[in-house]
């Protein structure tokens, strides 16, 4: 198999996949131009923001695409290249644009309020704290995985004091960005600016970003930069969304889909032979097909992160509805694209069925610098492009993510469902649900995960995310049937993906007992992830079967205003 043929199914799958199923669920489920969007009616120029649909969509789109639509498909490309192929195709045509697209619906018709506020209104408020403490975690999780990529793409510095002058022009460029943005967000605000005038300025900031990026880089070694790191996202989460989140994840856009049309016209003009096995087997250095590679490819198939972007970000956002199809559905699509690429490239650097040396984002870069190259364009430029956009990629999911750790902590602290503080509540609860220390309580623990680094907490991320977004589909499903609209198109996602993440953490906590009885078990690696695999598992077990057991009971016989709307 040549990547170029490979490439042509994917495109072709995907783009009769939004014409036709994708509008085929946008008329099922009913949308309504006319309707006031939440970010209209409860506009306050903090979360809730009536932005430019081109704006929201690069929001989306940068914040879901993180390390995950990169990492995955090349870790699991150990099982061959159809079985990865199938399931990016497969699973985010029926599963993940499905997820995401229910999830701003579910989120636009109850007043861009999260999923726990939907589990509350069917289920209890015992439901939705359960579920706001499994957010939480997750949250954490994220926030510790791509935190420790993030500093070790920036890492100037090796531990024998080395420099590594790539990775400190991808640094230097990636804090520019964050002046540019900050920039771009006023802009775009104080003077009403159009789409083209935003585009053009972004271009021009991206542009100017990268050429001071490349000649004057920044020589930190990772240590630092994690500090560095964790304080930008700290920022990130108490300022409002339009001042740096969102025009930062709208200049990023940018620079991803160029690396995308990189990406594919390398592709298209090189033609790279695919030098991995079509299939190795069910069963490969001890981790098997199921549930394995629906757990290591999330972003590009389905994942549970992007339901928290809808509906923390996306559906606050959002000014007609109209535009949640392409938002949701076509961005988890542009998504999968990504991940296609990133199998093709790993598949482009094999020799004779020998996977390539390095990190994920490592492989992605070298492969699509290779396919430049040959088109004429020097390869340290276009690594250092191509690495920097990866990077964009990390750091943009990690700003969002920590505001939406944020919210989730507050709202589990909050008894009236409001995120932000009170005060009638009590000085405690006064504290809890402050920005700063909502904020501190979600980072310090990522922080400690994060110096473990990333590898030792990537399988229990991938449980979690996928489990996050069974029990999304789940909140969705209870909210279609109560309000009268179709929802089967929901059950077989739902249930599978529920099957694959109890396995996962079932192994998991399997694994680690193996550890403590054979006497090896690391307390503060293996104890901490034991810990919370169970944790995570209870939580996700009592969540399901709340909803569960709302989701059977027949229908009251007259329904709220939220979901009729």
């Amino acid at each position: 198999m040549n990547g170029l043929m490979l490439l042509i199914i994917s495109v072709v799958v995907l783009v009769l996949a939004y014409l036709l199923y994708g509008r085929f669920l946008a008329r099922s489920w009913g949308i309504d131009p006319s309707r006031k969007t939440p970010a209209q009616e409860f506009d306050d120029g903090m979360e809730y923001v009536s932005t430019s649909p081109a704006v929201v969509f690069g929001h989306e789109f940068a914040s879901i695409a993180g390390a995950g639509p990169i990492n995955g498909p090349i870790i699991a490309a150990m099982f061959g290249w159809v079985p990865v192929l199938l399931w990016l195709l497969f699973g985010s045509v029926f599963f993940g644009a499905v997820h995401d697209f229910a999830a701003l619906y579910t989120s636009v018709k109850n007043k861009g309020k999260s999923i726990g506020y939907v589990i509350e209104l069917y289920v209890g408020k015992t439901g939705k704290r359960l579920f706001l403490i499994f957010v939480w975690l997750f949250s954490i999780l994220i926030a510790a995985s791509f935190a420790d990529i993030v500093a070790g793409t920036f890492a100037g510095l090796d531990t024998q004091g080395g420099q590594a002058r790539t990775n400190a022009s991808v640094a230097s460029t990636s804090c520019l960005f964050i002046v540019a943005a900050l920039g771009l967000g006023f802009f775009i605000r104080k003077r009403k600016a159009s789409d083209l005038a935003s585009g053009i300025i972004a271009v021009d900031l991206l542009i100017g970003c990268i050429v001071l990026g490349i000649f004057f880089p920044l020589f930190l070694p990772k240590s630092i930069w994690l500090y560095l790191v964790f304080g930008y996202i700290f920022t990130a989460s108490v300022v409002p969304v339009w001042a740096m989140g969102q025009p930062r994840n709208y200049l990023n856009s940018f620079l991803l889909v160029a690396m995308i049309l990189a990406a594919f016209i390398g592709v298209v003009f090189t033609n790279p032979e695919i030098s991995i096995p079509a299939f190795t087997g069910f069963e490969v250095n001890g981790n098997y097909l199921f549930p394995a590679l629906f757990i290591t490819i999330a972003c590009g198939a389905i994942s549970g992160f992007h339901s928290l972007v809808a509906t923390g970000a996306a559906s606050k956002q959002i000014n007609n509805e109209r535009y949640m199809l392409p938002i949701s559905y076509g961005a988890m699509l542009l998504e999968t694209l990504v991940a296609v690429l990133a199998l093709i490239a790993v598949g482009s650097l094999a020799i004779g069925g020998v996977f390539p040396q390095g990190t994920p984002p490592v492989i992605f870069a070298t492969a699509v610098s290779a396919f430049l190259h040959q088109l004429g364009l020097p390869i340290q430029i276009s690594y250092t492009v191509v690495s920097l956009a990866v990077s964009s990629f990390v750091l943009t999911t990690l700003d969002t993510v920590a505001r939406l750790g944020r919210l989730a902590f507050q709202e589990l602290f909050s008894p009236d469902g409001d995120a932000e503080p009170s005060k009638k509540r009590g000085l405690l609860a006064r504290i809890a649900t402050s920005k700063a220390a909502s904020s501190l309580f979600t980072l310090l623990p990522a922080y400690l995960l994060a110096i473990m680094g990333y590898q030792n907490i990537w399988a229990l991320f991938g449980a979690a995310n996928q489990l996050l977004a069974a029990l999304t589909l789940i909140a969705c499903t209870l909210f279609f049937k109560k309000s009268g609209r179709r929802y089967l198109m929901l059950i077989v996602p739902t249930a599978i993906m529920l099957a694959v993440t109890y396995s996962s953490l079932v192994l998991i906590i399997k694994n680690k007992l193996g550890f403590l009885f054979s006497g090896n078990f690391n307390v503060a690696v293996d104890g901490l992830q034991l810990s919370i695999a169970a944790l995570l598992l209870i939580l996700g077990i009592m969540v399901a079967f709340s909803c569960t057991i709302k989701l059977l009971k027949k229908p009251p016989a007259a329904m709220g205003t939220a979901g009729q709307s």
